[in-house]
């Protein structure tokens, strides 16, 4: 895309007059989601000093080299549109925290894309990825992935590389198995599977820091079995996390009961020992007494 490229008539581009009025407060964030545009006007892109860019439901459907201009761009959303691919421009913001490309026509992301080296929050939901983009793998400081609503069927071995993340949202793909790759996923604090094919889970106890695990609509027979510090979602959760609350409290009340009994014994104990001590205290006190009183004459 070129400046002036836009319109038959040849007239430069402009930025939208929306645009200008959000800008001329000195605010780095510009809003245009909901506007439909062919392509995204070229002056956005020479925005340089812009932190924040909102662009969903516009329609477009490609993005111009020139958006590496946006040099100190942190949130980009880009969800609700008709793109079919992430161009290497975009790879080439070196601010980008967060990027929303869910509800698009992606297939997969460009080998560039691990040069985002500031991203932690990445939304691709809802496109048609058919196999997990194995240049994830070489993000490991991606903290938060989500991926629902694609056609996932299996996960890579090399995911738990990716020692950064903390939640992976993966409902509504095509799971028919638990994937072992979750498994050594040990520093997870949210995992979601509904809308999948499982019909079984493994032991998940050991996996100590997840929070929330959610399993709602799968073919499965009973709850996993996890630690009791997370939370559960799905079919017979709640009759698991009642019965899981009685047994916790049975343990507390068994354990306040033997706590109270501790220190019933300590008290007896330190009452027997003041009272041990106070008669050895007599006891000496009259002997002193007779060794120091003074001899009759």
């Amino acid at each position: 895309m070129r400046m002036g490229s836009g319109g038959s008539s040849g007239r430069e581009e402009r930025l939208p007059s929306a645009a200008e009025e959000q800008l001329s407060g000195g605010d780095q964030m510009l809003e245009l989601s909901g506007r439909h545009f062919k392509k995204l006007p070229l002056p956005v892109c020479a925005l340089g000093t812009l932190q924040k860019l909102y662009i969903s439901g516009t329609g477009i459907t490609e993005l111009p080299e020139e958006i590496e201009g946006l040099q100190e761009l942190r949130i980009l959303a880009l969800d609700f549109n008709k793109l079919e691919e992430v161009p290497e421009a975009l790879c080439r913001l070196p601010n980008l925290t967060r990027l929303y490309l869910g509800s698009n026509r992606l297939f997969g992301l460009p080998a560039e894309f691990c040069q985002l080296t500031t991203l932690r929050c990445l939304w691709i939901e809802s496109n048609y990825l058919y196999h997990f983009p194995r240049v994830l793998l070489q993000m490991p400081w991606l903290q938060s992935l989500q991926m629902g609503d694609n056609r996932l069927k299996t996960l890579p071995s090399g995911l738990p590389r990716m020692r950064g993340l903390r939640g992976l949202w993966l409902y509504g793909n095509r799971f028919e198995e638990f994937p072992k790759p979750l498994l050594c996923m040990t520093q997870l604090h949210i995992l979601d599977l509904d809308r999948n094919k499982l019909t079984e889970f493994p032991d998940l106890s050991h996996l100590r820091r997840l929070r929330l695990f959610s399993y709602d609509h799968n073919p499965v027979e009973a709850p996993p079995n996890v630690a009791d510090t997370v939370l559960v979602v799905g079919e017979g959760a709640q009759e698991f996390l009642e019965a899981r609350e009685e047994r916790l409290q049975a343990l507390r009340e068994q354990e306040e009961e033997e706590e109270e009994q501790e220190e019933n014994e300590s008290e007896v104990l330190q009452a027997q020992m003041k009272n041990d001590s106070s008669m050895l205290d007599d006891g000496e006190g009259s002997y002193c007494a007779q060794e120091c009183s003074p001899e009759t004459t």
